[in-house]
């Protein structure tokens, strides 16, 4: 949905609040109903159900987002999302045992429920966020403990991916804003960059290629991008596939850029030289890679979150290899990165979410639960001193995972 018509839709739902029945069973749900459907089907954000905990943070999201609910309904709405959407069907954490010690060290973000979606690990040591709901882009100083967030410019632009430039300006897509922008640190200046196309509404996530050229995917739109920082120009692409929703991002060291499919079972290549796209297809039908990750030797990984699979393809061959992820099927990878060579990711619906390490060399997972749950970690980044960081979208956080040296 557009800026305006969130804007109206939220306006029609205020006037809506008053015509709530006060003799229904339940008012809680009218309350829900009649909120909760004017952005997107409730349906469509219930997934596996959350915790009392959970579904306060998930109303303090919209509240920031602009969803009109007011202090005497909260109760009442709580009470019924509670009772009628508990957590179910997320399987337990399996916990793999190995040789390698980690320490995690957590920060809430400034705002509460500011959904914190993509983490970024600075050159400068410090720690980034994009809060999605709150519309800003936040920085941990992990020395310090400080966080401090900065305000973005158009009003609920849904900041989402996160990379930083040869400068340590921070850019950042506007995932309901229809844009991608570019934050100043020293000065807190924003500079927006439109997108051309009225139907590229949804920037993604965005990686910068080794000639300094910003790429980034539009979901729903089926587009994939590129920026001149220079000129500011932006070119979209249109992959082969119709609706193959483009997603996660990743550069290999011949500067070719791998961008999974979440929306089919097919990775893309972009000849980021001559804009041509071209294709793999996973060996799965029910394949949807969400996330991908590059190792030193150009091997492509990928989260396949519907299946709970950790994937390889060989671009050189086409080979793909998988293995099931330590929690099974509905663990739902996501998040993931490469560290050293050693694939590193995060299980987005095991209870509680986890840290895995995958060594492709023996082919060994070693697992590690999230303290406070996680939920969820959506991407992942490494520190200069190989650390893994995530952002922790329901627990309002930024972890940094610690690894023994």
């Amino acid at each position: 949905m557009s800026p305006t018509k969130t804007v109206i839709a939220l306006a029609l739902a205020a006037f809506a609040v008053p015509a709530w029945s006060q003799d229904s069973a339940d008012p809680g749900k009218a309350m829900v109903e009649g909120t909760c459907n004017t952005c997107h089907p409730l349906s469509a954000r219930v997934r596996t159900g959350y915790t009392e905990d959970g579904w306060k943070t998930v109303m303090r999201m919209m509240k920031n987002h602009g969803a009109p609910v007011s202090a005497e309904q909260e109760p009442a709405m709580l009470s019924y999302l509670v009772k009628t959407y508990p957590v179910k069907g997320r399987p337990d954490a399996a916990i793999v045992p190995g040789p390698l010690k980690v320490s995690m060290k957590a920060w809430d973000a400034a705002t509460p429920g500011s959904r914190p979606h993509d983490p970024l690990a600075a050159r400068d040591g410090s720690l980034w966020y994009t809060g999605q709901m709150a519309n800003v882009l936040g920085r941990v100083d992990p020395k310090t403990g400080k966080v401090k967030e900065y305000p973005l410019k158009t009003a609920h632009s849904g900041p989402h991916g996160l990379v930083e430039d040869k400068a340590g300006n921070i850019w950042y897509t506007g995932n309901t804003g229809a844009l991608v922008g570019k934050l100043n640190p020293k000065t807190g200046e924003v500079t927006e960059y439109k997108m051309p196309d009225p139907q590229a509404g949804d920037p993604h996530t965005l990686v910068f290629d080794k000639n300094g050229t910003l790429w980034f995917t539009v979901q729903n739109a089926n587009r994939i991008g590129r920026l001149n920082p220079k000129t500011g120009d932006i070119k979209l692409l249109t992959p082969p596939t119709a609706k193959s929703r483009p997603y996660g991002m990743a550069i290999d060291s011949k500067n070719n850029l791998y961008v999974v499919q979440f929306g089919t079972n097919r990775v893309a290549r972009v000849d980021t030289k001559t804009n041509e796209i071209k294709e793999y297809e996973l060996p799965n039908k029910d394949s949807r890679p969400r996330r991908v990750a590059i190792t030193p030797d150009d091997m492509v990984w990928y989260s396949d979150y519907s299946r709970g699979y950790l994937g390889r393809l060989n671009p050189k061959t086409g080979e793909v290899k998988e293995w099931q992820s330590p929690s099974g099927p509905k663990s739902a990878p996501y998040g993931i990165s490469v560290i050293k060579g050693v694939v590193w990711y995060s299980e987005s619906e095991s209870s509680p979410n986890t840290v895995v390490r995958f060594d492709p060399k023996p082919e060994k997972f070693q697992t590690w639960a999230i303290p406070g749950g996680g939920n969820i970690v959506r991407n992942t980044d490494v520190t200069k001193s190989g650390d893994f960081v995530l952002a922790n979208s329901l627990t309002n956080q930024v972890t940094l995972v610690r690894v023994a040296k």
